[in-house]
């Protein structure tokens, strides 16, 4: 297949059509459906679109400097900076980067433009984030007058075109193996794991490729001497399932390029979370309060692109000892208006606030529910809430139309 115009052809060195040499070739090119696709350096390639003159800078999405690297583009990633790497390590190895804090709401806008370009070859789509997800697309040659590896070409030349922001694909039997390949040619890459190979490509990869197995995973199979996928194959499955329950049941599939999960389009999201790293410890409660009211909106900010709601208020906090304290709080009905999550998390932080100095902070909302607009109307404890709902919604309009910071309260700025 040309990866420019989406020819099929017999093997060439050359597309016969365009004669561009990016070819894609592969014994079961036309016959696989299940892929994965994940953005290249999403928030960073956001940020890069947005702003032109960030193009060949190195460029860090995070904040503060005991705050930890959310993403980072590929110029950032030659010089060692990752995902979840302290911010003052990242800065180390590369001090000329551009640190950018994110901006969750123009994210979520454009991760949502995808998921649309997405339905329109597959309603089986399992998104994983913001910028990944599993398509299944069987039976769908019919309906488009292609295979599917021509409609994911399409996916990734549209996505580049109309919003300017590049993926890799990887397209396999199933979804464990799909996932693997799209990691194989980053960026802008498109790779194929085959029925064929899968055995021969597996067996000399390491155990962390293996999707699940973190590093204490990690660490205990190779205190057992299990260091590539060939080291597991080798192992008894019952021996693996003795040593690691269900997760060695796990092992003993995935080393055979074994996976027979379905893409599941249904799978909720669970959570929609906020948090923040100090530069220094904090102990003053305004300006605690501050960020608490901060994050609340960037919560309720996802959640109403999302059109979900939580039921549950979560606040969590970091001590100066690295001890997380979590805290709960059930409302009567669900909300995704800022005024709401930061009324309560606020009262939850009142409690522990003689456990300063803190270190990071959280605001989050659980057990979701989807809803196109939710209103409280008040209660008998806060007779006042459905007014400031109103307040807020009529707020969001503003902001819409003019800018984020057309209006802001001032608590944000403690």
């Amino acid at each position: 297949m040309c990866r420019d115009c989406f020819a099929l052809f017999e093997a060439a060195p050359r597309c016969p059509d365009c004669r561009s040499p990016r070819i894609l070739a592969h014994n079961e090119l036309t016959t696989l459906s299940i892929a994965h696709m994940d953005c290249d350096a999403f928030y960073a390639s956001v940020e890069k679109r947005d702003d032109p003159s960030l193009r060949d800078k190195p460029v860090i999405i995070g904040g503060g400097h005991r705050g930890v690297v959310s993403t980072a583009c590929y110029i950032a990633r030659i010089k060692g900076v990752h995902s979840a790497m302290p911010m003052f390590k990242a800065l180390k190895l590369c001090p000329e980067a551009v640190v950018v804090p994110p901006r969750m709401s123009v994210y979520v806008e454009v991760s949502t433009q995808i998921r649309s370009f997405m339905q329109e070859l597959t309603p089986a789509i399992e998104p994983l984030s913001l910028d990944e997800a599993f398509l299944d697309l069987t039976g769908t040659e019919k309906l488009h007058g292609a295979p599917p590896v021509v409609m994911m070409g399409r996916l990734v030349k549209r996505m580049q075109d109309e919003l300017g922001i590049s993926g890799s694909v990887g397209l396999s039997h199933n979804k464990f193996l799909a996932k693997l390949a799209s990691d194989l040619d980053k960026p802008k890459g498109f790779s194929i794991i085959g029925k064929a190979e899968t055995e021969s490509f597996l067996m000399p990869l390491p155990i962390k490729k293996i999707w699940g197995a973190g590093k204490v995973m990690q660490a205990s199979l190779q205190k057992d001497g299990i260091r590539t996928f060939a080291d597991l194959r080798r192992r008894d499955r019952k021996v693996l399932v003795d040593r690691y329950g269900t997760m060695g049941d796990r092992l003993w599939h995935l080393s055979r390029g074994k996976d027979y999960r379905n893409v599941n389009a249904s799978t909720p999201v669970k959570s929609i979370s906020k948090e923040t790293t100090f530069n220094d410890d904090i102990r003053d409660p305004d300006i605690l309060d501050g960020y608490v009211w901060r994050l609340s909106e960037q919560v309720s900010d996802r959640a109403k692109a999302k059109e979900q709601a939580g039921k549950v208020v979560t606040l969590k906090v970091k001590q100066s000892n690295f001890k997380s304290l979590t805290r709960r709080i059930t409302l009567n009905d669900p909300t995704q208006v800022a005024d709401i999550i930061y009324s309560n998390a606020i009262s939850l932080l009142q409690p522990i606030l003689d456990k300063t100095p803190f270190r990071l902070i959280g605001v989050g909302i659980s057990n979701l529910s989807q809803t196109e607009e939710n209103h409280s109307f008040g209660n008998f404890l806060d007779p006042d809430a459905g007014k400031r709902e109103q307040v807020e919604r009529a707020a969001d309009k503003i902001k819409e139309k003019f800018g984020k910071g057309a209006i802001l309260k001032g608590r944000a700025l403690r």
